[in-house]
């Protein structure tokens, strides 16, 4: 590694830590924008992905846990794709999701890591997604009860939304998938 990036690093715990975490060379980034060009939501983000990766360089962790970008990003990997230094700035979302959960700092958008906890944890518990344990399991932590209760029963009449999930037996496999990201969970 060379010795001004060592240096950069020491000076930057954040940029060693978010590094550390993806296995990416974030101070690789020479902001060509190409990611930010190419990302299909960059319209609804607060800081852009080139952005993330410059407030990452410079140390400023409380703006970038905060921000809406890294709940928004839909990981499609577009702009990993597009970065011309092979960075994969979608599994840095990731990572950055996964440390500002950890640090306990509110999110830009508060809704979508709720909803993403009550995803996985249908999934846990079903095997499989469940539409209804979904979204009452999202309601019930939102208290918005009847914001889309329309949209719901719709969805109801036109049997997009079951009442009972149904019959899947790969229960032992799922729990497998996330015993090892509870034991990450624990270590941090």
């Amino acid at each position: 590694m060379d010795t001004t990036v060592q240096v950069i690093q020491k000076e930057n715990s954040f940029l060693s830590e978010v590094a550390q975490a993806s296995g990416e060379k974030i101070q690789a980034c020479f902001q060509c924008q190409k990611c930010s060009a190419g990302c299909p939501i960059a319209y609804a983000m607060d800081i852009l992905p080139n952005q993330v990766l410059r407030h990452i360089q410079y140390g400023h962790r409380e703006k970038i846990l905060s921000s809406k970008t890294i709940w928004i990003c839909a990981s499609c990997y577009t702009c990993s794709v597009r970065c011309p230094n092979e960075i994969d700035i979608a599994k840095i979302m990731d990572v950055l999701r996964s440390l500002a959960i950890r640090s306990g700092i509110e999110a830009g958008e508060k809704d979508v890591p709720l909803f993403h906890s009550v995803f996985l944890n249908t999934i846990k518990s079903k095997g499989r997604i469940h539409e209804l344990s979904l979204i009452l399991g999202f309601k019930s932590k939102t208290r918005d009860f009847f914001k889309d209760a329309g949209l719901g029963w719709k969805m109801f009449r036109k049997g997009k939304i079951k009442l009972l999930p149904s019959r899947w037996g790969g229960g032992k496999e799922i729990q497998e998938i996330f015993k090892p990201v509870e034991r990450f969970q624990k270590k941090t």
